[in-house]
């Protein structure tokens, strides 16, 4: 371990009677920590609490977010410090009387060490995560051993929850650099199926299924473009039958399509998104049948998706079940996602964290009393619900409210785009503005699109509007390439990252027009 580092003492407990609130939070923090121990020794723990989830689990994991929050604050160097900066006042069983903590106004202000447990920091176990903003710099973002433990269990539980584990060999075809999904998903694999790490390596995952054959359930697991890439690889494959092969798919890193998800399931068995973060933890959330079918019923019926979101939401969410016992989830007054991670196991609290992305909140009773305008859409509900059985309650997820876009598993952050766009561009003096999007390309595809918008008068000709775009296509590639080490390694592994489009349109037309009234986010293309 590191050398303790010392706080300024809790924050809000000074006065008469402060040691004996203390010992009493000490105590009984200790006790439910205790309690949650006994519902983590195995998988199988996992899926009876997922399907037996009452609200009154909720209740109780909100009071024990509330605790964990007040054991940081007696044993957290740095949590002692930001409440103490935000004028934090005691109040029993008042969770919401803990301020948010982020990436810039927490992690950054405070040291590593600062941020755990006692200031110190366990060395042995410990798997350093990397993930890179929009300066490029690295966010590190450390895991101790009891932590990881925890993470494998969950996801453990809730992947043979999905697929079983008789004859199951997972096929790890995320990435196998600094960002730690791919190796964290690996070792969770391992406690419940036969694994083989090869990364998105094409060659590698055909060689593996012809070797070992039909005699295996192969679950791949990867990002959503890659999994695409590898059935059109195998439909070439002369020697390969869909038909002889059982193959399942499970994705994360940016959100799928429902049309994407179709092609898959024409081959696989099954395919479901898991929804995480670098910052935070991997499997926060997780798709199931009744959560494809809620996503898909919003697509085709106008009138589930008002009630669920309401009238005036035009955008389709991810949708995913998650264990309030485990990821504690809050939505802000600005609609934003705020998560505590309901666990003294984790070295580095993560603590009403504020990460970004717009979401909503909805429990499964909810969700089943939203549809009681139709029975026959109850009764659908149900037949869906039927499949894992989980009780759990629901997190629709929108994305990130920055602007920024996922791909490839890298964030594609403005400010990014902006620099490369002015790269070596002789026409940058004619650019006003852009905005970004993620499009279908056809074949179940999709891929950023920087729309630029021309200076009013502008009068570029057809062939200057093409170079124009070039030369930001090129600078974009090149940027991303050098500050942001998730796109560089992405680019390693599949050349088609590169392949960011770009449209140039006249002074207030296309996305541009009638000004910025008519789109949400300054850089974000809505639909």
């Amino acid at each position: 371990m590191t050398r303790r580092h010392s706080g300024p003492g809790p924050a809000g407990l000074e006065g008469p009677g402060s040691a004996l609130r203390q010992t009493l939070l000490r105590l009984s923090a200790k006790a439910i920590t205790d309690l949650y121990e006994l519902y983590r020794i195995h998988p199988v723990v996992w899926r009876w609490t997922a399907r037996h989830f009452q609200p009154g689990m909720a209740r109780f994991a909100r009071f024990n977010a509330w605790m964990m929050c007040q054991l940081a604050n007696l044993d957290v160097p740095a949590y002692q410090r930001h409440l103490r900066a935000h004028g934090f006042r005691f109040r029993w069983f008042r969770l919401d009387s803990f301020p948010e903590t982020d990436k810039h106004g927490y992690v950054t202000a405070h040291s590593e060490d600062d941020r755990c447990w006692n200031g110190e920091i366990e060395t042995i176990g410990t798997v350093v995560d990397e993930s890179s903003g929009s300066s490029g710099t690295p966010f590190n973002w450390m895991r101790g051993r009891h932590e990881l433990k925890t993470i494998h269990s969950n996801v453990a539980g809730y992947v043979t929850l999905l697929f079983g584990s008789k004859r199951l060999f997972c096929i790890n075809a995320f990435s196998m650099g600094a960002w730690a999904t791919g190796t964290n998903t690996g070792h969770a694999m391992s406690k419940i199926a036969m694994v083989k790490n090869t990364g998105p390596d094409l060659d590698k995952i055909v060689d593996t299924i012809r070797h070992f054959g039909p005699r295996f359930v192969y679950l791949v697991s990867a990002y959503p473009p890659f999994l695409k890439h590898l059935r059109d690889r195998l439909d070439r494959e002369e020697w390969f039958s869909w038909r002889d092969y059982q193959l399942n798919g499970f994705v994360g890193g940016e959100a799928m399509t429902e049309g994407l998800r179709d092609y898959l399931e024409v081959c696989f068995g099954r395919v479901y998104s898991g929804y995480g973060a670098s910052d935070l933890t991997i499997g926060m959330g997780g798709e199931s049948d009744v959560a494809v079918w809620l996503r898909r019923s919003m697509y085709a019926d106008e009138r589930v998706r008002e009630r669920l979101l309401g009238p005036d939401e035009t955008r389709i969410p991810m949708v995913f079940q998650y264990n309030p016992l485990e990821t504690f989830l809050e939505v802000n007054g600005a609609g934003e996602l705020v998560v505590t991670l309901n666990s003294t196991a984790v070295m580095s609290p993560k603590l009403r964290y504020n990460i970004g992305d717009e979401a909503k909140l909805i429990s499964l009773p909810e969700v089943f009393d939203a549809l009681a305008f139709d029975p026959e859409l109850q009764r659908a509900f149900h037949r869906a619900f039927a499949v894992q059985r989980m009780r759990l309650p629901f997190l629709f997820l929108f994305g990130r409210k920055d602007s920024t876009i996922s791909y490839m598993g890298a964030n594609l952050y403005p400010i990014d785009i902006e620099n490369g766009l002015y790269r070596d561009n002789r026409f940058a003096p004619q650019i006003e503005s852009f905005k970004l999007a993620l499009v279908d390309i056809g074949a179940h595809e999709q891929r950023p699109l920087v729309h630029v918008q021309l200076r009013e008068g502008a009068a570029l000709d057809a062939a200057e509007r093409d170079e124009l775009a070039q030369a930001a296509r090129g600078g974009i590639v090149a940027h991303l390439e050098a500050v942001s080490r998730d796109f560089a390694q992405s680019l390693e592994e599949d050349p088609t990252t590169a392949d960011i489009r770009v449209e140039v349109h006249a002074h207030g037309t296309g996305p541009f027009a009638g000004g910025e009234s008519k789109i949400k986010n300054v850089y974000l293309v809505k639909d």
